[in-house]
């Protein structure tokens, strides 16, 4: 009896102990983890340094890359001689109130009258300095074009009128400017497309290191040495160094796939765009960079062959006009060896089927090059664009529009093809020979658009067309379209304006980095295009990562609307690491783009990311970093 009573006592004063235990705990989770969501976390301080210039007299540099008058194509294209008249202008610089004019040249106390006589100021770069108060934390800079318009009798008298102007504040802690150009703005960073003119400009301070990575950068974002130039170095061993980084928008200590990575979808890596940084490229904004080369003079009556100044710029513009940059080299000073403007043997026909063109391609196209630039040949024997290695759509030749020497072929390309034996129109048509064939290296092609109206030979010829075709197929208004491939008021891609069955919005279709990858089609000797029938479709996969629709729902939502290709849309994919333990190093996620166009299936590698301990995207910004510093 004694001993159940004490076994009773043990068991009652056990669960007492017991309850105690868990109303502990339940008193110790609603004052810690309960209250813990409705608390503020405490901020660890953190000490800045808000020294702007402590290590240099502070100064700002503006560098005026390159100029180009945006006038050129409509005159071209305009009966008559208005695309003969150069334009004349300077720039003004304001920057804090300090005023230059860069017309009016001094040294010595003699001033001399300076100006611009281009329509592309390409290699003739300006800079302007200003010394600014210490510790001065912005600057505002503007920079305005000034044309010189003459009139009156024999254009004697001139007037200076404002053409295009833009105004941005500088910022010394960070580096970076804001305003009418911005970091990552619809037309790219250091980049102005005005509405006479197009600028390329850029803006440092003075740095004691030659990184121009900014002091209060450097000590309170990186935590680098500012005595030390962190232009060349590459902490993450990625491949790119710091400095590049820093400037468009990348961890310097986070490994990124740089051989892969392509946010603008132009085909260009990030690694090729900071191989070609001294050529204007911006990875956020479509490059089309093109090498030319010209195949020499096959007698007295062969015309010399060269690419027309006038026939460049309507090129650039036309792409400029979609937010396109295209970059020509057709004889760059600074290019490597066989750069733009070799001089080829001659060779009376080539066609795509002979692949002779490798023979160029091998030779004098150099290696560093393919994968970034297209090369183009003006030779001889009708135009075509092809591989050369690979499956892959680098290489274009055109024949040469005839000149003064030929005036009975002149005649004979006007009757079949609509050439026109003018200086004007020997220029556009050439123009529009190198856009027809630029556009099917950008995908635009019958079977990969499954449109009838490209490359489409029945027409007849352009002075007496079919009726038939010009009620049908006349309605795709493009020099995809041979009835116009000529015509010297086109030198345009459709819109798409007219509507389907008979016409498509081109620029609509438009893949630039379709160039850098295996085409679907196998052209063979003698081939025709079949319409999209005879398309293979290649398998496409994430080699150590595997599809997750979660992420992917959930980076759409953050993205919206956004498309690193405006106004063509895409689609998004969030691919996630497979194995972290095996593979410690690889980022947590990759973000692919697509576009969504007909014309091509294939993924790009947009970005990279990591997830937080609740498993969500965290993307790097260093606009992020700098507001959660300067709190």
């Amino acid at each position: 009896m004694y001993v159940k009573r004490k076994q009773k006592v043990i068991i009652g004063v056990s669960l007492l102990v017991i309850a105690c235990l868990l109303a502990s705990g339940v008193f110790v989770y609603f004052e810690y983890y309960a209250t813990k969501k409705e608390t503020p976390l405490q901020q660890t301080p953190v000490s800045i340094d808000n020294r702007i210039s402590p290590l240099e007299n502070q100064g700002l540099v503006l560098e005026v890359l390159r100029i180009r008058c945006r006038g050129l194509l409509e005159k071209l294209i305009t009966p008559g001689n208005s695309w003969k008249n150069i334009p004349t202008f300077y720039f003004i610089t304001n920057m804090d109130g300090l005023e230059y004019v860069s017309k009016d040249v001094t040294q010595h106390g003699r001033t001399t009258e300076v100006l611009f006589n281009t329509w592309d100021t390409m290699f003739q770069e300006n800079k302007i300095m200003k010394d600014v108060p210490e510790e001065q934390e912005t600057s505002t800079v503007t920079l305005t074009i000034m044309e010189q318009v003459k009139s009156g009798l024999l254009g004697r008298k001139t007037s200076n009128e404002e053409r295009d102007s833009l105004t941005v504040t500088y910022d010394y802690r960070t580096g970076r400017w804001s305003g009418d150009d911005d970091f990552k703005d619809y037309d790219g960073y250091g980049h102005f497309l005005g509405e006479t003119f197009e600028i390329w400009f850029n803006l440092y301070q003075i740095d004691n290191d030659g990184d121009f990575i900014p002091y209060w950068t450097e000590v309170n974002i990186f935590g680098t040495d500012p005595m030390v130039d962190d232009s060349k170095l590459d902490p993450d061993g990625d491949g790119i160094p710091t400095a590049w980084e820093w400037k468009w928008g990348y961890d310097p200590f986070t490994w990124d796939d740089h051989e892969n990575l392509d946010p603008d979808m132009d085909g260009l890596s990030n690694i090729q765009e900071y191989q070609m940084a001294k050529w204007f490229a911006d990875p956020f904004i479509q490059d089309i960079y093109l090498e030319v080369d010209v195949m020499g003079r096959g007698g007295l009556r062969d015309p010399p062959h060269y690419l027309y100044e006038e026939s460049k710029q309507g090129l650039i513009e036309r792409f400029a006009e979609h937010n396109i940059q295209f970059f020509i080299d057709d004889g760059w000073p600074n290019s490597p060896k066989h750069g733009g403007g070799d001089i080829l043997p001659h060779i009376n026909k080539i066609s795509q089927d002979s692949g002779m063109m490798l023979q160029f391609y091998n030779n004098y196209f150099p290696d560093e090059r393919k994968g970034i630039f297209r090369y183009l040949v003006i030779g001889h024997g009708g135009g075509f664009q092809h591989p050369s290695k690979n499956n892959v759509y680098d290489t274009i030749q055109i024949s040469y529009p005839s000149g003064k020497f030929q005036p009975l072929q002149q005649i004979t390309l006007f009757f079949t093809l609509g050439r026109l034996p003018t200086s004007r129109g020997v220029r556009v048509s050439l123009g529009e020979a190198i856009m027809h064939e630029m556009a099917h290296s950008c995908s635009i092609d019958a079977d990969n658009c499954a449109f009838g109206g490209i490359d489409n030979v029945s027409y007849a010829n352009p002075i007496f067309p079919k009726k038939e075709y010009v009620e049908t197929w006349g309605q795709y208004v493009s020099v995809m379209n041979y009835l116009y491939a000529n015509v010297p008021n086109v030198f345009d891609l459709s819109n798409g304006q007219n509507g389907p069955p008979y016409d498509q919005n081109d620029w609509g279709l438009i893949f630039c980095g379709y160039f850098k990858h295996n085409a679907n089609l196998i052209e063979e000797p003698y081939y025709a295009p079949q319409g999209g029938k005879s398309l293979v479709q290649s398998e496409w996969r994430v080699t150590g990562y595997t599809y997750d629709a979660n992420l992917t729902e959930k980076f759409v939502q953050y993205i919206g609307d956004y498309s690193p290709v405006d106004p063509i849309k895409v689609n998004w994919s969030v691919y996630k690491l497979i194995d972290k333990e095996k593979n410690p190093n690889d980022r947590d996620i990759k973000v692919f783009a697509q576009p969504k166009i007909k014309t091509t299936q294939l993924w790009v590698l947009y970005q990279e990311g990591d997830l937080n301990f609740f498993g969500n995207i965290h993307l790097y910004s260093f606009d992020d970093i700098l507001k959660e510093k300067t709190k």
